[in-house]
């Protein structure tokens, strides 16, 4: 896009998601709201001799909501992109099934691991039973653009399906890449979100052999805790999310709802390791800086952050900084909650989850209280939403997600009004 092109307005007209705590976007918003959270010690026969069997699974049967999520095309998809297929379904109707140009519709669709549930059943089946009965459906259930792909074959979108995977930070990502696509002109809708399916044995024993998970078994409810002093790691959870975003004008042209705005968006990588933040949060700050600029937005015009804040000691303490870095003598009076002390960490789908999280509390201006903030770490100088929600103030707001390998995303999103 050259430097003289005014960037096209975006809105969202549409929001879905299955997720630990709900089976549809609006009843995870009340869960969330709520303080309830889903994460339990698990009871499935393979978690047995795992070191941490606890996580936030979607306990809904995917198959009982057929409008979401067809059972022929099941068969060809990993879970992770029937929650996919199912959070795109809900966002679709949710934006009234848009009649738009299938050349002109987009999918942009991001996840952390992929179909690592068929990956681990092949082998079982390839060890067990021999290569002659390894499913046919497995290399497309198994791709990282496998979901993507599928919601693209659902809605026609010949514009372009794309799956960024940028580990924690790829739900996010996706929602960035669709702000991009429109303002380009390269499509006038695009339905883009999150969705990951990683609650299975071997990545719940590869994250505890990385001692990056949680192991408060005696009391699964308060094991997330965010910017706690006793917080020792994630859970893992699982869902999607996603968003069907228009060009405002295409929006207006078929007077559609409005549920907010995507105002902007910002990209960095911290270039400094694998799996840990740069201690001090510069690549994070960076990310939001470039947010706040690509939206026109000043610090002082934020009404809260929706942090990424997993509850890990390292990763809470660097986000804390990266805002003080980036939101400079504001940071005091801008609201920090922090969603995943409710959903558990949906690694891919973390971050359009979270967009569509701070979309609702714009909607309904309520700022989601910080479950099991008990006693808030001294390192981090923020004003954390603790006890009960508190109502906001303006019409906008930031949400964060950060990335094994050093991934920043920061969504600036704005309420309808």
């Amino acid at each position: 896009m050259s430097a003289t092109r005014e960037k096209a307005a975006v809105v969202v007209t549409g929001i879905g998601a299955i997720t630990p705590v709900g089976s549809d976007a609006e009843s995870t918003w009340q869960a969330v709201l709520a303080g309830r959270s889903a994460t339990r010690r698990l009871s499935e026969p393979w978690a047995g001799e795992l070191p941490v069997p606890m996580a936030a699974p979607v306990d809904v049967d995917l198959l009982a909501l057929p409008d979401r999520l067809d059972p022929t095309t099941a068969r060809s998809q990993d879970r992770s992109g029937h929650l996919a297929l199912v959070a795109a379904a809900e966002a679709w109707a949710d934006a009234g099934a848009p009649e738009t140009d299938p050349e002109r519709l987009a999918v942009s669709i991001g996840t952390g691991i992929g179909g690592i549930q068929t990956v681990l059943s092949a082998d079982t089946a390839l060890r067990e039973r021999g290569p002659r009965l390894v499913s046919p459906w497995t290399v497309p259930a198994i791709m990282p653009n496998g979901p993507a792909a599928a919601v693209g074959l659902r809605y026609t979108a010949r514009a372009g399906v794309h799956a960024p995977v940028s580990a924690c930070a790829s739900g996010a990502e996706a929602i960035a890449l669709a702000l991009d696509l429109i303002r380009a002109g390269r499509a006038d809708v695009v339905i883009a979100g999150g969705t990951e399916a990683a609650v299975a044995r071997l990545p719940l024993a590869a994250f505890a052999s990385m001692r990056a998970l949680s192991t408060r078994l005696e009391d699964p409810a308060t094991a997330s805790r965010p910017f706690d002093k006793q917080r020792d790691g994630f859970v893992l959870g699982e869902g999607a999310a996603v968003v069907v975003l228009e060009s405002a004008s295409h929006a207006a042209a078929r007077g559609a709802r409005i549920v907010g705005r995507l105002l902007g968006a910002g990209i960095s990588n911290d270039a400094h390791h694998v799996a840990a933040p740069q201690p001090g949060g510069g690549g994070a700050a960076r990310a939001v800086r470039a947010a706040l600029a690509d939206a026109a937005v000043s610090p002082a015009e934020l009404d809260h952050v929706n942090a990424h804040a997993t509850s890990t000691p390292a990763g809470d303490v660097a986000e804390s900084l990266a805002l003080r870095d980036a939101l400079g003598d504001a940071v005091d009076a801008i609201p920090v909650t922090a969603t995943k002390s409710v959903t558990g960490h949906l690694l891919g789908a973390a971050g359009s989850l979270e967009a569509v999280l701070t979309l609702q509390s714009l909607r309904d201006r309520q700022i989601p209280a910080i479950r099991n903030l008990d006693d808030p770490d001294d390192a981090v100088a923020l004003d954390l939403v603790r006890v009960t929600p508190r109502p906001t103030r303006r019409d906008i707001a930031l949400s964060t997600s950060f990335g094994f390998g050093g991934h920043n995303v920061a969504l600036v999103l704005g309420a309808a009004r």
